[in-house]
């Protein structure tokens, strides 16, 4: 009998560890979901966007084979709408309340510049601390974005478009520093 309650306890902390994981996975759910939501706004501001200025271009007027923008939206079912979170502003849920009336193309032009939020806020830490070497955490936590490991992993995948484009440098494995100006 004595064999039972190690059993049991084994059984109790296993519970308790997928417990604490469940948690953990909803929360990253979530974050994942928000910034699907902002990267699917985004991607259908720069469809139109294409779509706008082919048809404007002179080659596609006199050419039958001119590209065409592809549907590229995933097949699963489309993110729920984005709840209100504590990183959210009081003016940010203010504005909406207060005008109703928005057109769709005011509504997709504050999704597309929120979008763009997260790499201009970088920019601007980066021009505060010149030249200090910095973490992607020490970012994200600079930012108030280091609640999630999705919003932590955001941060990064900015960094990293901000090193291709050459408008920040990485320094070593996970180091940051604000590129040179020439």
């Amino acid at each position: 009998m004595g064999s039972v309650t190690p059993t049991a306890r084994n059984i109790e902390i296993t519970a308790e560890s997928l417990r604490e994981d469940l948690a953990r996975l909803e929360v990253q759910k979530q974050a994942l979901e928000r910034e699907l939501s902002a990267v699917s706004a985004h991607l259908d501001s720069v469809q139109r966007a294409l779509s706008a200025l082919q048809a404007l271009m002179p080659m596609a007027a006199s050419s039958s084979a001119a590209p065409t923008p592809v549907d590229v939206r995933p097949t699963a079912e489309p993110a729920p709408a984005r709840r209100a979170t504590p990183a959210d502003t009081p003016e940010d849920a203010g504005e909406s309340r207060a005008r109703p009336d928005r057109t769709d193309a005011e509504a997709e032009a504050d999704s597309a510049s929120k979008y763009g939020k997260l790499t201009e806020q970088i920019l601007a830490y980066f021009a505060e601390v010149a030249d200090t070497d910095v973490r992607a955490r020490d970012v994200a936590a600079a930012l108030g974005r280091d609640t999630d490991s999705g919003s932590i992993n955001a941060v990064r995948s900015t960094l990293d478009r901000l090193v291709g484009t050459s408008r920040i440098r990485r320094v070593g494995r996970g180091l940051y520093r604000a590129a040179k100006r020439p």
